[in-house]
């Protein structure tokens, strides 16, 4: 493994962020293509005719996707808000949710048992 620990600025890149959106996106956008019977020949047949009533299953796919995507989008926002600006150039060495000072006390054999007294 290479010894260049990822700065937080490199973890959060905005394309990233907007790669994961867009998936959660396609994603929602297919399940509801699949259980709304798009690609039957039963639907499909019906909107040629003119006689399916209600919104298409390939404009309900979009409309899903595409708030999928913005709601995706504006969450990984609000999670970026979380991070202190001090920390952005700071190197990535361990889990970032990790306790620093359980860390210390620990015993590097296992976790730190505590006794009752």
């Amino acid at each position: 493994m290479s010894e260049e620990k990822p700065t937080r600025r490199d973890i959060l890149r905005p394309l990233h962020l907007l790669g994961i959106a867009l998936a959660c996106g396609v994603f929602a956008a297919i399940v509801t293509l699949v259980s709304t019977g798009a690609f039957t020949a039963r639907v499909n047949t019906a909107i040629a005719n003119g006689s399916y009533e209600g919104l298409t299953p390939i404009a309900l796919g979009l409309v899903v996707g595409g708030g999928a995507f913005i709601v995706t989008l504006l969450f990984l926002a609000m999670l970026i808000l979380v991070v202190d600006p001090a920390d952005v150039t700071k190197t990535v060495d361990r889990p970032v949710l990790y306790d620093a000072e359980r860390d210390a006390d620990a015993d590097p054999d296992g976790p730190a048992k505590h006794s009752e007294s």
